[in-house]
């Protein structure tokens, strides 16, 4: 299909993609090189399905992507938003391409492919590619009768599939998320949560099943990539994630320690799970020259971005260096970006904790390591932070700082009744993780949102004042 379009799709994908959300390279001109790709069956016989795995080497480090592309011809109705081009096909006239998430036709075939366990050949023109369904789930989750588009998300494309039971009932939705961004490993999102999942573990939503490919990749063993492609798993609809409850703490002037206190013992609860099912290992000479070393790699480049933060140099030195000298936990599988947005707040279930992927940016391999569960616990506390001064930026001259120490020292207690040790007896390594947040935070507001850089600021100023009143002391 691809020969016969014009233009074609090399030449019409690269400025679609460097407008959207999920590209990577934010400012640059995607050089885009289809390095493979997928056909998917439409039962009808009437929509092509293309998944077009492209690799851009615009940047430093090539990035492979998953794109892909519904071919009709008419256009889908209400689905002009997700219109990639109008072309000419040799022989048929006029195709509509269509980012394929937003086409029902696409969702109904990559729910076949993982529920049946079938597999998704190479498309003709492209012969580098396999990929393979594999369900967990034992009930049937249901027929698809309609599907649509998570809105906000960043890195990935989620749809949220409506289902129908064999009576024509309604079932309980699923919600899809297709990686865009590929790497050769496992993904984290789907390794942990379905090891959580099938340890019986409420705090996590249902897995359901996900699809496994391989691509071509020369840094790769054998010249050949492995990794998820996609993962579905149960949808929780009409519910709010924790940031908006804590938000709505703020503005109301609710006291939000209730609810810190809970989201603590869930999140020891989890980490406990993970333990149990995941293994531990005592941590090694490495992990700490590992961990201090992008520590620095952090701190050089807030300092780039931020240069006025020099003056906290002697103290962000000394904090690294203690990470050297601390007696450190046990190392076990974690969340990895762990923070408000990344909890629902499920009614007559209690938190629930979504997207295992890890930081974005970090490598895969990193990633997928054993970290610090206290990792996790700094990320939320900087979560807690970051309500407080979100709120205080749309209030200027208010002050929601005591409800951020309420919330982090609520937080803290039941983490640690939970767990029965208290995060704060780790307070070197605690503190340090904490400031290396902070330090990514800058780097990240400073490029995307210069009006909250204060936010990351503020806390790195307050974690310092700390450090230099524990030297002193």
């Amino acid at each position: 299909m691809q020969g016969q379009l014009t233009p074609s799709i090399t030449a019409l994908l690269p400025p679609w993609v460097a407008h959207q959300r999920w590209y990577a390279g934010k400012g640059q001109v995607p050089v885009l090189r289809q390095i493979g790709g997928l056909r998917l069956d439409d039962p009808a016989a009437e929509v092509d399905i293309d998944i077009h795995l492209l690799l851009d080497e615009s940047g430093q480090t090539p990035t492979t992507y998953q794109v892909p592309l519904t071919c009709r011809g008419a256009r889908l109705a209400g689905a002009d938003h997700a219109l990639v081009a109008i072309v000419d096909h040799a022989s048929l006239g006029t195709r509509y391409l269509y980012d394929a998430p937003h086409d029902p036709v696409f969702a109904g075939a990559l729910v076949r492919l993982i529920l049946d366990e079938g597999t998704a050949a190479s498309d003709p023109e492209h012969r580098g590619g396999l990929a393979g369904g594999h369900r967990l789930a034992t009930a049937d989750p249901g027929r698809l009768v309609a599907s649509h588009v998570l809105s906000g998300e960043q890195s990935n494309t989620s749809m949220i599939l409506d289902l129908v039971d064999a009576h024509g009932a309604p079932s309980s939705p699923l919600i899809c998320k297709l990686f865009r961004v590929l790497h050769h490993g496992q993904n984290p999102d789907v390794v942990v949560q379905s090891a959580l999942a099938a340890a019986g573990s409420t705090r996590v939503p249902r897995s359901v099943g996900y699809v496994c490919g391989q691509w071509p990749d020369t840094a790769a063993p054998d010249g050949v990539a492995q990794g998820h492609l996609a993962f579905a798993q149960e949808f929780l609809p009409g519910v709010e994630d924790a940031w908006r409850v804590a938000l709505a703490s703020v503005a109301s002037g609710a006291d939000f320690s209730e609810q810190a206190y809970s989201l603590g013992q869930t999140t020891a609860q989890v980490h406990a799970t993970l333990a149990q099912v995941m293994g531990t290992r005592d941590a090694t000479g490495d992990d700490v020259v590992a961990l201090t070393a992008s520590m620095r790699v952090r701190h050089a480049a807030a300092r780039l971005e931020v240069p006025a933060l020099a003056v906290y140099d002697a103290m962000v030195h000394a904090s690294i260096e203690a990470v050297s000298s601390a007696s450190w936990p046990a190392l076990q599988r974690i969340h990895g970006d762990y923070h408000l947005g990344q909890v629902l707040d499920a009614p007559g279930r209690g938190w629930v904790l979504v997207d295992f992927e890890g930081e974005p940016l970090r490598p895969l391999i990193e990633r997928t390591a054993p970290d610090l569960a206290l990792r996790d616990v700094a990320g939320m506390l900087r979560s807690f932070d970051y309500v407080a001064g979100s709120w205080q930026q749309a209030h200027p001259g208010r002050s929601a700082a005591q409800w951020a120490i309420g919330a982090r020292t609520a937080f803290l207690e039941g983490y640690t009744r939970s767990a029965g040790r208290d995060p704060r007896e780790d307070a070197l390594l605690l503190n340090a993780l904490e400031l290396d947040k902070a330090l990514y935070e800058v780097v990240y507001e400073a490029r995307n949102r210069p009006t909250w850089l204060s936010i990351p600021t503020t806390a790195i100023a307050r974690l310092c004042a700390s450090r230099r009143s524990d030297l002193r002391s």
